[in-house]
């Protein structure tokens, strides 16, 4: 008896949670009559801004010895935004 009683109250509480999460749904929201169909809207794509131009300074290839990248002080100083 006790399981028919657990039982019961596990489907109850199964049955409850499935029903308003069905609820949530638009579709079913629209079957119901709960909300009128509406056309799915579209957003307008925004309009890219142009990315300004920082005057960056373009580096010359290193002469000689190639330079170590990681530890040189330079570049690790001039970070530019």
């Amino acid at each position: 008896m006790l399981n028919f009683f657990f039982g019961t109250v596990a489907g109850g509480l199964i049955v409850g949670v499935l029903t308003i999460a069905a609820a949530r749904q638009p579709e079913v929201q629209a079957r119901l009559g709960l909300r009128p169909v509406l056309p799915p809207m579209t957003l307008a794509a925004a309009p890219k801004a142009p990315e300004p131009d920082c005057g960056r300074r373009q580096e010359a290839a290193p002469n000689g010895a190639a330079q170590e990248i990681l530890f040189n002080r330079q570049r690790f100083w001039s970070v530019s935004p």
